[in-house]
């Protein structure tokens, strides 16, 4: 037996003394929360006395604390600490029957949004009457690439596998890795709670999607985040790396992109449904670089490796539409033509964006104008 097996089996012979247990009372409360790089996930735990079988919401949970000094998220010094304000509970996979995931907002001392509380913001443009009025709703493609020893998972260290072609969706060893993985986290995401409605294989090898959706308003950014943070711990199991990164191998590989896909009641609407769709897209035009500046944590920078013109990507400098066309900036599927209602698809945001933030600037320009 390899070392990992004998300590998995040690940890399961003690998590069943509990989730075994009906008499326990107390939940293990995960908190998790977004970084100071806008991008790593951070988490810690502590027993409450709440019964786990009860239906909870997030004011059932307190607010609590963490240094923010180690996490890029205060400065070092006596006011160091940040506030975590539970906003979203969802059932823990890691520990079963008695465990829940509690997402947070993070709040510096002076109940100052902390600088990557892109949240705040968005829960404002969300709950502004017009947008309410149009019920935008979102779906979410989240593109990832596995690594193990620094190289994606399944590539020889000494070259390449062979080009692309046979990766995506594709079935059969030679064309795909990971699937363990990526079963293991879209069953966990299931009964955790979060919305994820799909998964396959991407166009480079070691790279995989889940789909978050649908969802309405900044729900799907909330499902998105604790998906992501299922998906690395799911992978600290089989001892590998999950990079958002948007363009994790130079070359001719495709990068990772977060397609973001959005509605509203206007363009859902049969007969005038796609007119509001053309309009939505002329709004996006002018603001193409403020949306550009918004879609990855470092302003556009991280995107710039990815979005070329190249390997299905339209250009970071130029603004583009069209029906079907993956080489676009937003793409209307060809089903949404026909039907002529529906949705269109921002081809834009880098895998490791902020999903509020991705929200936020589309609801603004679409909607609030």
């Amino acid at each position: 037996m390899s070392e990992s097996a004998s300590n998995q089996s040690v940890l399961d012979k003690f998590t069943k003394l509990t989730t075994e247990n009906n008499n326990i009372t107390k939940t293990i409360a995960e908190y998790i929360w977004i970084d100071g790089n806008g991008q790593d996930i951070r988490s810690k735990s502590q027993v409450l006395d709440l019964d786990p079988t009860n239906e909870l919401s997030p004011n059932d949970f307190p607010i609590w604390t963490f240094d923010g000094s180690s996490t890029d998220l205060a400065d070092k010094g006596p006011t160091s600490d940040v506030y975590l304000y539970p906003v979203a509970v969802f059932n823990d996979p890691f520990r079963p029957k008695i465990g829940k995931i509690i997402l947070c907002d993070t709040y510096k001392a002076s109940n100052v949004p902390t600088k990557t509380n892109n949240r705040a913001k968005c829960s404002e443009v969300a709950n502004d009457p017009k947008t309410i009025a149009e019920t935008p709703a979102f779906g979410m493609e989240q593109e990832y690439t596995m690594l193990k020893d620094g190289y994606p998972l399944g590539w020889p260290k000494n070259g390449f596998p062979a080009p692309q072609g046979p990766y995506y969706c594709g079935v059969g060893a030679g064309k795909v890795v990971g699937r363990d993985i990526v079963e293991a986290h879209y069953h966990a995401c299931l009964y955790a709670g979060v919305k994820i409605c799909g998964i396959n294989a991407e166009v480079m090898p070691g790279q995989w999607e889940f789909q978050v959706g649908v969802c309405y308003g900044i729900e799907v950014a909330d499902h998105l985040w604790v998906g992501r943070y299922i998906l690395h711990r799911v992978a600290e199991e089989f001892g590998v790396e999950i990079t958002f990164d948007p363009k994790p191998i130079r070359g001719d590989w495709n990068g990772a992109g977060c397609h973001t896909n959005m509605s509203t009641k206007s363009t859902m609407e049969k007969g005038s449904g796609y007119d509001a769709i053309l309009k939505a897209v002329e709004k996006l035009k002018p603001t193409h670089a403020e949306h550009i500046a918004h879609y990855d944590p470092s302003g556009g920078k991280d995107n710039e490796r990815r979005l070329t013109g190249k390997h299905e990507t339209a250009s970071i400098d130029d603004f583009s539409a069209g029906v079907a066309a993956r080489g676009a900036s937003i793409r209307i599927p060809q089903s949404v033509f026909d039907k002529k209602c529906g949705y269109f698809e921002d081809r834009r945001p880098s895998a490791n964006c902020d999903p509020y933030s991705v929200v936020y600037a589309l609801i603004k320009s679409v909607i609030l104008d």
